[in-house]
């Protein structure tokens, strides 16, 4: 796994009434060796919430202060949470066929994808959709566009940021108001729009 690429689903421009939103905390920024401990998975039918999963997950080495900091997660709050091997399988029974979201998603994905073939030799190919991207194309002048940023531009609240659960909501919030944005909407019907058929020769 170390040199293999992975085998993830498609990124899709695309604008779904029913996904997942998903949202992880970990103890650094590679997959390669740090380690999740929080992960949360919110389902939407018609944008609508449906059903919700979470769970903090207990990691082989000790959580660093600066990360406590960061999220309010503390060595003490996962001493008896499961390990990685029964917390990812979970999170795969539930999230299993749907359409994942995600605000800067692929590093989601990559923590996800890893321990999930790590642990059960189970490829996490689900399609997804990464709503920076849209953040990028409706907010062109925005310096930085960070989950929080983009929320403060909405009017979003990001009380509780840096949980997964929360992480979770806030980016659906800014979900929802950027697929109304007209140039997210046109984007999108190029994206899906049928190619045309070359003409016969006569």
């Amino acid at each position: 796994m170390e040199t293999e690429k992975r085998q993830k689903g498609k990124s899709l421009l695309a604008l779904p009434e029913d996904y997942c939103v998903v949202d992880i905390e970990t103890t650094g920024l590679s997959p390669r060796s740090c380690e999740i401990i929080e992960i949360a998975a919110v389902k939407y039918r018609g944008l609508k919430k449906v059903d919700t999963f979470t769970t903090l997950i207990r990691p082989k080495k000790r959580i660093p202060g600066f990360i406590t900091e960061l999220t309010g997660i503390s060595n003490e709050m996962v001493a008896d949470a499961p390990d990685i091997s029964e917390a990812i399988l979970s999170f795969y029974e539930f999230a299993d066929g749907e359409m994942i979201m995600g605000y800067n998603v692929n590093f989601d994905i990559d923590f996800l994808y890893d321990a999930l073939l790590k642990c059960h030799g189970i490829v996490f190919e689900n399609d997804f959709v990464d709503v920076v991207r849209f953040a990028r194309k409706a907010l062109p002048d925005m310096k930085g566009r960070s989950q929080t940023r983009v929320a403060e531009h909405f009017g979003i609240s990001s009380d509780g940021a840096h949980r997964a659960d929360v992480d979770c909501e806030i980016c659906n919030e800014i979900y929802q108001r950027l697929m109304n944005e007209e140039c997210i909407m046109e984007c999108t019907k190029k994206k899906t729009r049928s190619p045309r058929r070359k003409k016969l020769a006569e």
